[in-house]
């Protein structure tokens, strides 16, 4: 099991997502990936880019990781410079078009609503709570099987991610094979 702790406007974030989108696909279905969303305080609109993300999952679960693609595709529109000279809710707004135009159009009104529903503001939060309960404070961190994997706050690659899972698969596979076999 992968954990990832991302920030969907983390620069770093970004970078280590499609290495780590290429493993989960070269393992299907062996392995399993968890994101916890810790918005960063010092990236302007963290956390209203994970409540979208949040909203969104209430929504559509299976369109939940387009958005986050989405939000590192145009991340530099959320971006603190690119944002100085705009409302929050100019900000909140674009957020909004782009979730809706990730996943569907006819979801607008329903991401709009979500960001006025105090449910959606509350799992932001507590994202960023356990995310802090697990000692992470930066993004992007990992952890595979609850052990974190070292160099966290910066992108891993495919190699590394390889040199990760493969031994660990191994072992499993090696354990599994000999099992005793109960002979009936």
């Amino acid at each position: 099991m992968i954990e990832a702790f991302f920030d969907p406007v983390c620069p770093d974030s970004r970078d280590a997502w499609p290495p780590l989108k290429q493993a989960i696909h070269h393992y299907g279905s062996r392995v399993s990936l968890i994101v916890h969303l810790l918005p960063l305080p010092y990236h302007d609109y963290a956390f209203s880019t994970s409540r979208a993300m949040h909203i969104v999952n209430l929504l559509n679960p299976s369109a939940t990781f387009r958005l986050l693609e989405s939000f590192f595709e145009y991340q530099g529109r959320f971006y603190n410079a690119q944002t100085s000279n705009k409302s929050r809710d100019a900000v909140v707004d674009e957020i909004i078009k782009l979730a809706a135009e990730t996943v569907g159009n006819s979801y607008y009104s329903a991401i709009e609503s979500g960001f006025n529903d105090r449910k959606t503001d509350l799992k932001t939060r507590i994202s960023f709570k356990y995310s802090a309960s697990r000692g992470v404070f930066g993004t992007p961190t990992f952890y595979i099987n609850g052990f974190a994997v070292p160099d966290s706050g910066s992108a891993i690659d495919y190699k590394q991610w390889r040199s990760f899972i493969d031994p660990l698969l191994l072992a499993q596979s090696r354990k599994r094979d000999n099992l005793p076999h109960l002979s009936l």
